[in-house]
């Protein structure tokens, strides 16, 4: 795990290296152990790289590195899991190669050589962002793993083409023009996140997961008109997909396996392989545990390969309400696992929020990044790789979405929707605290917690379906494209989200769904959020759901037995029941819950209300004054639940106090 970054353009030597040990610099965070710095001024282009030593911690490893035969140099961030096997594959065909360490890099490098980089890359189990210069062709190719675990930014500054692991990199540049992108912001105020392949600046884009970009001399001169979806190509550039998640699930609806006994036993022979292999490193490895299914079945297959008790970490919340230790420590004690846990007070809590701008790098608004942040910093005190249960929901169908979609497309569809738009305006009329108070009123066994919120929200989301789809990106969308609260955007841009190709051959509506979330929400919500919260205190993070046996598999299972008797994940279920006790699993789906809107009324005012200040957002002039003030005003007063959209305004107005455009 590591942080690279680079430069492609016509600079002098002294351009070259002021600029390059400037924006290497800025990811040492990545990469506490090791630095290096490649510059080859007649070829026009540097390297920079830092080191977060896991798998060979000599010298051997050390980046950038160099092919034997001098034609490839690479810079490298992630983990080839598989690199072993693929030394094994590459002596056979040579059976004299030299091997220097034990290094993945080492691997990669000797693989370009001998195989190229299209075989290389389909040879490839891991996570990855990889830069590589070919002499031979004069030709740069970035290049992101299957999922979009690893980060990789790319943009160009006046003839130049800069790249890096994060946005700090590429600022660090010094002719790079910090130029916010309106339009990109009002996807922003409707995901939380920014969506790839843009990022919040103009001319600087994210690598799509799955994807390779090549350029040469002939695409320095300018950046790209539109987005670089790929495909895409112009004069000196292209952006091709070397991996399609699209084909896959494409070809695993052809091919399913409708036997329920034979995917049992093949899920779990394919997720202790995958877990087997990502527990290879040179420094103590360990896992994340918040009790529910997928971090407790990662666990449950470590603990039974390894010798030793797995070291376990979860964050527990004081507040009532958000608290899944409890759940985490019964696991743990079932499994006897060398269990740590924190509990962390809101203060504790809140005390992260300022160093947020600079870990995200970009506006980023999913709130459960705070206790990811604390659960990393808690697991980094013993471990340097932690083992995560993330992306189980995308493909085994745990969302809550995927499970009630249908029914509340049943429920809604025969109501006109000029009905719906009376019905929704009543019950938005209801102040929220009021819809409180009902909910509170309930039996202990029916009590529903924040009904204002949610019965605001689903108000709102539902009064303009038209069909499955409709109601899909009603749930996943917070912004109102129509009230024009961001300033002086121009258009609404187009994403992964509003293509409705990427789903064409998923019949099923949770099947699209679950497509949908996995190409976007996946990489650009959950993968960015854990990639930031753990790698700003240099700790490495591992998903064994993704790699891409597993996905490969989870596409190959009918609907029918992804999702049974009204719960998600059934497969996952039965695997980890030989693990696990029932009893200590099946409840309720809560996740990392952080109580945003509570804060801002609260311990947060103070700072809340400065951030949103009517003179401040004039001044700044991204978003309507008049239109921030009244959910403000509303919020306080609890008539309306604003929570997603002011955490939104707020966190981007932090993160511009700490990054000022240079226009």
């Amino acid at each position: 795990m590591c942080g690279i970054t680079g430069i492609f353009g016509n600079l002098r030597k002294e351009e070259f290296e002021d600029s390059i040990h400037k924006m290497s610099s800025t990811l040492s965070h990545r990469g506490p152990d090791d630095k290096g710095i490649w510059i080859n001024t007649n070829n026009k282009i540097a390297f920079g790289h830092r080191r977060l030593s896991i798998v060979d911690l000599s010298s051997t490893g050390h980046q950038p590195m160099t092919s034997s035969c001098e034609r490839f140099t690479v810079v490298f961030n992630g983990e080839i899991y598989n690199h072993l096997q693929l030394r094994n594959l590459l002596d056979r065909d040579r059976p004299n190669q030299f091997w220097h360490g034990h290094s993945d890099t080492e691997t990669l490098v000797v693989a370009l050589s001998q195989w190229g980089i299209e075989k290389t890359l389909q040879q490839l189990v891991g996570m990855f962002a990889i830069a590589v210069w070919d002499s031979r062709e004069r030709v740069l190719s970035l290049i992101r793993d299957r999922f979009g675990e690893k980060p990789l930014y790319y943009g160009w500054s006046k003839g130049v083409f800069i790249f890096g692991s994060e946005l700090k990199s590429l600022r660090a540049y010094k002719g790079f023009n910090s130029q916010v992108d309106r339009n990109v912001l009002s996807l922003y105020m409707q995901y939380m996140y920014v969506p790839n392949p843009y990022s919040i600046f103009k001319n600087v884009y994210k690598l799509e997961p799955g994807c390779i970009l090549q350029i040469d001399e002939g695409g320095l001169s300018q950046p790209p008109k539109n987005a670089p979806f790929a495909p895409f190509t112009a004069q000196g550039l292209s952006v091709m997909q070397w991996y399609s998640l699209y084909d896959v699930a494409k070809n695993g609806q052809k091919n399913l396996i409708k036997d329920e006994n034979a995917s049992i036993e093949l899920l779990e022979e394919t997720l202790l392989e995958s877990v087997q292999s990502q527990l290879v490193a040179d420094v103590p490895v360990g896992a994340f545990l918040s009790g529910g299914i997928d971090s407790s079945i990662v666990v449950s297959l470590m603990q039974a390969v390894s010798k030793n008790p797995v070291k376990t970490f979860t964050i527990g919340f004081e507040e009532s309400g958000f608290n899944e230790a409890v759940y985490a420590k019964g696991v743990a004690r079932h499994l006897g696992t060398d269990h740590h846990e924190l509990y962390v007070t809101a203060s504790d809590a809140i005390d992260v929020i300022p160093d947020l701008p600079y870990l995200y790098d970009e506006p980023f608004a999913d709130s459960s990044q705070i206790p990811t942040h604390l659960v990393s910093k808690l697991a980094k005190q013993s471990v340097t790789v932690s083992l995560s249960g993330d992306a189980g929901d995308e493909l085994f169908g745990g969302y809550n979405r995927y499970l009630w979609g249908a029914r509340i497309w049943r429920n809604l569809k025969w109501m006109p929707i000029n009905m719906r738009s009376v019905f929704s305006k009543v019950i938005q009329e209801i102040p929220v605290s009021a819809w409180d108070k009902v909910g509170q009123s309930f039996p202990d066994k029916y009590k529903v917690s924040s009904m204002g919120d949610k019965a605001h929200r689903m108000a709102y989301r539902f009064k303009n379906v038209k069909n499955l789809d409709d109601i899909y990106h009603s749930i996943v969308t917070e912004g109102r494209m129509e009230d024009n609260l961001v300033l002086n955007d121009e258009f609404t841009l187009e994403t992964r989200l509003n293509n409705t190709d990427l789903v064409l051959d998923m019949f099923e509506s949770e099947q699209r769904m679950m497509l949908w979330d996995s190409t976007t929400y996946l990489p650009d919500d959950i993968l960015t959020k854990v990639d930031r919260a753990a790698m700003g205190v240099g700790l490495e993070t591992r998903i064994p759901f993704l790699d891409h046996r597993v996905a490969e598999l989870a596409w190959r299972l009918p609907l029918d037995i992804k999702i049974r008797n009204g719960k998600g994940k059934w497969p996952v279920r039965q695997v980890l029941y030989k693990y696990v006790p029932r009893e200590l699993i099946d409840r309720p789906k809560t996740g990392f819950a952080i109580p945003v809107g509570q804060w801002i009324r609260g311990p947060l005012h103070e700072w809340a209300a400065d951030l949103l200040n009517e003179s401040r957002i004039r001044n700044d002039g991204y978003f309507n004054p008049i239109m921030v003030k009244e959910m403000w005003d509303q919020h306080q007063s609890g008539r309306k639940d604003w929570s997603s959209r002011l955490w939104a305004i707020l966190i981007f107005n932090a993160w511009l106090n700490c990054n000022p455009p240079k226009n």
